[in-house]
């Protein structure tokens, strides 16, 4: 018996590393008018080619999607640790619990944790990758849970959108503050606090927002250590290599670059560009 760990497609962890830990990934889907693809089917290019268009909608996973993967890993006998998207952006959250309560009805003695991340993108993967960790380290489950909690505390995102379009459509920030920074041309550094995002400073040019980022990183580094770094983009790989490129300098360690992909991308926009990090100590 071993912890295997699931994780939703808006946690964006490379393939590599999904293989590497057993990471199984249960998929969000988009929807264009009446066309409705799984985030994990459809290609990022083919995807910021057609929001153009039309910006689509995001819906959770099915029930059915859940059942299948948690039902398979409890027959094999495993214990099951899930860690998802914050429920207050999504009810893939919620629809897990649902999941978890079917399944231990059927598996009478399983062992089944639902986390929260508050978060998404790699602030969600970097905790469902320390507990596949401590899970191949072959940590108990108690001991699995308790590390991806720790993660969650001591990981920050720090994103600054191309423009306020998307998150206007989609109600992430309040309707004035896309409204000013459109007219104004204002590049907001915006974050996830509380499971929302929320937004930090705003900054008047897009280069100027990126030194800013890189500053709270570093005040942070300062005070709570550095362990590792991912650099987030959409559709924007130059700048995510050249901000990669600085970074690396700055810090002194080889840095990964993961794509953001249609759910996050259809709220976020495309343009966009980020990081996120997890500290030596709690930052939070």
């Amino acid at each position: 018996m071993s912890v295997k760990i699931v994780t939703d497609s808006t946690s964006y962890i490379p393939e590599k590393i999904l293989k590497e830990y057993d990471i199984s990934v249960i998929s969000l889907s988009v929807a264009f008018g009446g066309n409705s693809y799984k985030e994990t089917e459809i290609k990022n290019e083919t995807f910021y080619g057609m929001i153009k268009d039309e910006i689509p909608t995001s819906s959770q996973p099915s029930v059915d999607d859940f059942f299948k993967i948690f039902e398979k890993i409890i027959k094999e006998g495993n214990d099951l640790v899930g860690v998802f998207i914050s429920s207050e952006m999504s009810g893939t959250y919620s629809t897990a619990n649902l999941v978890k309560n079917m399944i231990a009805e059927n598996y009478p003695g399983s062992n089944i944790e639902i986390i929260d991340s508050r978060s998404n993108s790699m602030q969600l993967g970097l905790a469902a990758v320390s507990g596949a960790r401590a899970a191949k380290e072959n940590k108990s489950f108690d001991e699995v849970i308790r590390t991806i909690n720790n993660s969650i505390k001591r990981t920050r995102y720090l994103f600054i959108p191309d423009t306020l379009k998307y998150l206007k459509k989609g109600g992430r920030i309040g309707t004035a503050n896309a409204l000013l920074g459109s007219l104004l041309q204002i590049k907001p550094i915006l974050t996830v606090t509380d499971g929302k995002t929320d937004l930090i400073e705003k900054i008047r040019t897009r280069q100027k927002a990126v030194q800013k980022i890189i500053q709270i990183m570093l005040k942070d580094v300062s005070e709570f250590g550095m362990e590792e770094i991912i650099v987030h983009h959409i559709n924007c790989y130059d700048d995510a290599v050249k901000l990669k490129n600085e970074l690396e300098g700055i810090l002194n360690k080889n840095i990964m670059i993961a794509d953001i992909g249609p759910v996050i991308g259809a709220h976020v926009g495309p343009g966009a560009i980020g990081i996120v990090y997890c500290t030596e100590r709690d930052i939070k």
